[in-house]
């Protein structure tokens, strides 16, 4: 018996087998001079004339001949595209995760579908933005947001200062020099929120994703490696194509 991931394997190089002889048959009916012949000879009119020798040119090319090889190299490609999509239909297998089943019965194509859709999501998860690890966070259940613990820091604000340098004297004035001088005037209090999410649980989820990945190909595995009946299409097609 065969099995279905035989078929899978052996399905691509069909194909481009079928497209080159298909692509080759289509440019060699394009090539009238090998679909043409020709037979004549020559007879003077009296024994006198000029003798001259026969000419002829055999067809090479047979535009139902063409067609037949066509029709072969297209019947085992619809063969095995009716024994992949036949068998298809029966292909399933469980998607088991620690040996619990998660999906029962699930049919090959829906685990293919599975397997682009994770993989897809994984790239998602990966860039999942992550909170800042030099900040402490906790969830604030009135936000539904992660924060931080309130900082508080002071403003300050330049204040001009005067000092002496020398006192007024009769016949000198004070000499007196103006700095600013940085004076508390309030404080802040920061509190930072963010939507991203903690490490651990990027972490957790990819861990989820790569595990549900592995079981939905080994399951496909499982799918692909069923006993299945051959399919023989094609020779009912071009039975009644050609004849």
């Amino acid at each position: 018996m065969t099995k279905l991931n035989q078929i899978l394997a052996v399905e691509k190089g069909v194909k481009s087998d079928v497209q080159r002889k298909v692509t080759d048959a289509y440019h060699t009916i394009q090539k009238t001079p090998l679909l043409s012949g020709i037979s004549r000879s020559y007879q003077p009119i009296d024994d006198e004339g000029e003798q001259l020798p026969p000419e002829s040119a055999k067809v090479q090319v047979q535009a139902e001949g063409v067609l037949k090889d066509v029709g072969a190299a297209l019947t085992r490609l619809f063969d095995v595209t009716a024994t992949k999509d036949w068998a298809n239909c029966e292909a399933r297998a469980d998607v088991r995760i620690d040996g619990t089943v998660l999906l029962a019965d699930v049919p090959v194509t829906y685990l293919l579908f599975l397997e682009k859709q994770l993989t897809d999501l994984h790239t998602l998860i990966a860039k999942l933005p992550t909170l800042d690890p030099s900040e402490t966070w906790t969830l604030d259940e009135n936000t539904d947001t992660w924060r931080t613990e309130p900082v508080k820091t002071t403003r300050t604000k330049k204040v001009p200062r005067n000092h002496v340098l020398s006192e007024a004297t009769d016949k000198h004035p004070a000499q007196v020099q103006v700095y600013n001088e940085d004076v508390v005037v309030g404080y802040w209090t920061k509190v930072s929120f963010s939507g991203a999410l903690p490490q651990r649980r990027v972490n957790e989820l990819l861990g989820r994703v790569q595990k549900l990945q592995d079981a939905v190909k080994y399951a496909r595995e499982e799918a692909n490696g069923i006993e299945i009946t051959d399919r023989r299409i094609g020779a009912t097609v071009f039975g009644y194509l050609l004849g």
